[in-house]
């Protein structure tokens, strides 16, 4: 008698095929709705005195933040308020281009002994990942209520007010496109093939800490460019839109440096004529 479940035998190509394209469609829905929720949190302003469209028509040259007024007091609730204004929009604009590395972890898992928990596993994945960005948030959270206290902070228009230290953000993290350490992060997260091979792990724990190291490859890439929004604008929608394209635009171009030596060249430029003029 044949064996009742040799039907669910996945070593059949075809079985293997539809689960492939099943994991596809959960890896994308996945990031999709992680992504949208966070956008419609992030240009909502939800608990912001205003929204990031507001913001975004309200802004002005770099440096030159207007004056809103008294700011508000830094409680832990407001400090929460900021952190999880960072942490969301820090998913909005990163989690797209985790795609790639996502999608071939979810292939591999399925091959292995551990295909029946792929969809899990992808989901402590995705959370090792966006841990390791709320660690950058629970940092620019801290960034930014020194700045405010030392007055170089505008809350109110969430900007840097003054344009001496907006020319030396846009300076260093020129500077930083060009660095050795932006250059071994940036390998590691256009070549998923060769990160995976590298950082294994079984089972829950395993999917956790290998999301978590993509995070941190990620977050050694693209810090630098994240700290551009407090010379334009923490919720200007502009410079949010620009950053997470320039983000894609360097994981996905298939020339290593071009983009990342590009955009270090035009952030230089920026910096000193900032400082000069």
């Amino acid at each position: 008698m044949a064996d009742s479940n040799s039907k669910y035998d996945q070593s059949a190509p075809g079985v293997i095929e539809r689960l492939l394209q099943r994991d596809r469609a959960i890896v994308f829905c996945a990031l999709g709705g992680v992504t949208l929720l966070a956008a419609i949190y992030t240009m909502f302003g939800v608990g912001m005195n205003m929204s990031a469209f507001e913001m975004t028509r309200m802004s002005g040259p770099l440096g030159r933040a207007m004056d809103m007024g008294a700011p508000p007091g830094w409680n832990f609730p407001y400090a929460a308020l900021i952190f999880l204004m960072w942490w969301l929009m820090m998913i909005a604009m990163m989690t797209p281009s985790t795609a790639p590395t996502l999608l071939l972890f979810a292939a591999l898992k399925r091959q292995g002994p551990e295909s029946a928990r792929v969809p899990s596993l992808v989901a402590v994945f995705l959370m090792g990942y966006l841990l390791c960005w709320a660690g950058f948030s629970v940092a620019a959270t801290a960034l930014q209520w020194a700045l405010q206290g030392a007055k170089l902070f505008e809350p109110g228009m969430m900007i840097v007010r003054s344009r001496a230290l907006s020319g030396v953000i846009l300076l260093a993290t020129g500077a930083y496109q060009f660095s050795w350490l932006k250059r071994a992060c940036l390998n590691s997260c256009k070549s998923p093939t060769q990160f995976l091979t590298t950082h294994r792990g079984t089972g829950y724990s395993g999917a956790l800490s290998v999301g978590f190291w993509h995070g941190l490859y990620c977050l050694g890439c693209c810090w630098g460019l994240m700290a551009l929004l407090f010379v334009g604008g923490i919720m200007n929608l502009y410079w949010i839109l620009g950053l997470a394209l320039l983000v894609t635009a360097e994981k996905l171009f298939p020339r290593k440096a071009f983009v990342s030596h590009l955009i270090g060249a035009v952030l230089l430029v920026a910096g000193f004529l900032v400082l000069t003029t």
